[in-house]
């Protein structure tokens, strides 16, 4: 499963830098993502609605419990892109060039946010400020379906983040 940072202190609310930017959010499911064993980040959804939907703004805040290098989180997140169904290897790389830029090295309790907003970007923050915006509706989709897409490569985790038991 893909490797993205997250932005908050802990699952009481969001830092008030995306409060401000996207209202109404809360947290809809965690889960602990885990490879071979080892646990790797916690993972939270935020959303407006009870009900999940792509059509909604929503959040999905990492905080890591390793060191990862930024490169590597993207290279993580073409690949599971990838097994989402996205074939077009061209627009692939493209993506995997401006998430290297993007995503930065991670230490262990680092957090980033990656904040969904459909039919228009996504927006990247660490814990002091917004990083970036990829102004692109489409690899928005696809970089958020890591996690909540029914396709996921975590199905468990995915339906822990939509509030299932």
């Amino acid at each position: 499963m893909l490797l993205m940072c997250a932005l908050t202190t802990s699952a009481q609310g969001l830092p008030e830098m995306i409060a401000r930017d996207v209202t109404g959010l809360s947290l809809r499911g965690e889960a602990v993502m885990r490879f071979f064993g080892l646990k790797v980040y916690d993972v939270r959804l935020w959303t407006q609605m009870k009900a999940f939907s792509h059509a909604d703004p929503f959040a999905i805040e990492l905080v890591y419990d390793m060191t990862l290098n930024g490169k590597d989180i993207a290279e993580r997140s073409v690949k599971e892109m990838r097994a989402q169904g996205i074939s077009d290897e061209e627009k692939l790389r493209r993506w995997g060039d401006e998430m290297t830029k993007i995503f930065p090295d991670i230490k262990k309790g680092d957090a980033l946010i990656g904040v969904s907003l459909p039919g228009k970007e996504a927006r990247f923050y660490n814990r002091e400020k917004l990083i970036a915006t990829v102004p692109d509706p489409e690899f928005a989709k696809a970089f958020f379906d890591i996690w909540v897409s029914e396709k996921s490569s975590e199905p468990k985790l995915r339906l822990k983040l939509l509030g299932a038991p």
